[in-house]
């Protein structure tokens, strides 16, 4: 989302009030009204660490509120890595990894995105999973031992592993 869009005010004339109701009409949105905004999903959220602008609890209030166009050009459905975190804390089971995944759908078929994008962002994600079990299998001789890690060097070490196979 811009800067510009971001800090304006919402013109309710721009809101779809249907948008809550196409996203919850499709498998794994079916709770998205039940969301009472206690956060719970965002302060669980490992991407809010390391990206300050992500929260899962502020995307699904722009749903709610019919953010249409706001929610399905935003940069922010594709930060989401997908490791339910918020689904299994969710005290009424809202499911927001589904939703994620139906927002990316929806972005597709509207044509915010190309098709070809969200296969990018798969092999993004199969190949950040390669590189952290990589990592992590590196310093299993260590697991007993009192030691700090030099991750950028574990990073180029999983890099040359992956190049092998």
């Amino acid at each position: 989302m811009s800067e510009e869009k971001k800090n304006s005010p919402i013109n309710v004339s721009e809101l779809d009030s249907k948008f809550k109701y196409e996203v919850s009409e499709q498998p794994g949105g079916e709770n998205l009204t039940l969301c009472f905004s206690c956060g719970i999903c965002t302060a669980g959220c490992p991407v809010t660490e390391v990206e300050g602008e992500y929260n899962p609890r502020k995307l699904i209030r722009m749903i709610l509120l019919g953010m249409k166009e706001e929610v399905l050009s935003s940069n922010l459905i594709w930060l989401c890595s997908l490791c339910y975190t918020c689904y299994a804390r969710c005290p009424q089971n809202v499911k927001f990894t589904d939703i994620m995944g139906v927002l990316r759908d929806m972005a597709v078929r509207e044509k915010y995105v190309d098709s070809s994008f969200v296969k990018n962002i798969d092999e993004i994600d199969r190949l950040s999973q390669q590189i952290r079990h990589q990592m992590v299998r590196a310093i299993f001789p260590q697991k007993k031992e009192n030691k700090s890690i030099d991750q950028k060097e574990l990073v180029k070490m999983a890099l040359k592993n992956l190049d092998k196979e």
